[in-house]
């Protein structure tokens, strides 16, 4: 009887203090759809809306990159502490990159990281990480806001033709990587999680390739089975320099090294990489690295 008497004092105090979690359907999605305009991915309790910069030509070694490979920008919204909690990681040009920081500052959202993807390209683009946490529309408009200071689109136009097919050997991309990849803008797209539990700022990040604590691969195809490489691993310090070496065996350039969080435990470092080759053989040297970090393979 004791225990429960304190169990719902715990319970209530926490209800007063605002740190009881949130429920997916508490929340006003259409409102928050609305402000963004446009409509989000959902997977589990996690609403992500992507922000690609299909406004920009950005090329690289030749390569036309497209908005799926590496100018995907994103906002996640998960419900937590009686509102939701953001991450995200937005495609910027260097000019953009202090207008979009000012309006995210003035409105209380925090900013983790600012920092390059990719090396030669043109235009040079960046990325900025935000976050933040509260009245799950009041961040939408704050999001919203501050991407109107860049060039982002912020309506969705109605695609004017069907991607483009993903002409590589998809089925032995899987088999190599170990997970089943999904086709997006003519992109060939893998996600993979880390066997280790991930959270924020004590809060689970769960699903974590919505929340971008999974490691991305990006497969564009150029022509004759090749294709054009890049996304992030997520990794422990233990695993930095071995999945260097074993990418910088396997021709694969690495192209920047760095956080995306400020919280987060465990401690996470987040490479990232470019190659354009036979689209077989990068996997294998792709496969090989993930088998240097705690990533699952099913």
């Amino acid at each position: 009887m004791r225990k429960s008497i304190i169990s719902c004092a715990a319970l209530l105090l926490m209800a007063i203090s605002g740190l009881l979690p949130a429920r997916a359907q508490d929340i006003d999605w259409q409102r928050v759809d609305d402000t963004l305009g446009r409509k989000p991915a959902v997977a589990g309790d996690v609403h992500r809306y992507g922000f690609p910069r299909s406004d920009l030509a950005v090329t690289l070694d030749g390569v036309a990159i497209k908005p799926a490979l590496a100018l995907g920008g994103w906002i996640a919204f998960k419900p937590a502490h009686g509102g939701a909690m953001i991450m995200g990681d937005l495609v910027l040009l260097e000019s953009e990159i202090n207008p979009v920081m000012s309006k995210m500052i003035a409105s209380g959202l925090e900013i983790s990281a600012v920092h390059n993807h990719l090396l030669r390209a043109n235009p040079m683009t960046f990325y900025m990480h935000v976050a933040g946490h509260g009245d799950p529309v009041r961040l939408a408009t704050s999001i919203h806001d501050a991407l109107a200071e860049s060039k982002t689109p912020l309506t969705v136009a109605a695609p004017s033709s069907p991607p483009p097919a993903v002409d590589l050997d998809t089925g032995q991309l899987d088999q190599i990587i170990g997970v089943k990849g999904q086709a997006n803008g003519g992109v060939y797209a893998f996600t993979v999680p880390r066997r280790d539990p991930i959270s924020e700022g004590g809060m689970p990040l769960n699903p974590v390739g919505p929340l971008g604590v999974a490691t991305g691969i990006n497969f564009q195809p150029t022509g004759g089975g090749k294709a054009a490489i890049t996304g992030d691993f997520v990794l422990t310090g233990e695993e930095v320099n071995p999945v260097i070496a074993a990418l910088k065996s396997n021709g694969i350039e690495v192209t920047a090294l760095h956080s995306h969080m400020l919280d987060e435990q465990p401690r996470l470092f987040f490479m990232h990489f470019w190659a354009n080759d036979d689209a077989v053989k990068l996997a294998r040297g792709l496969r090989a690295a993930l088998d240097k970090t705690a990533s699952t393979k099913s």
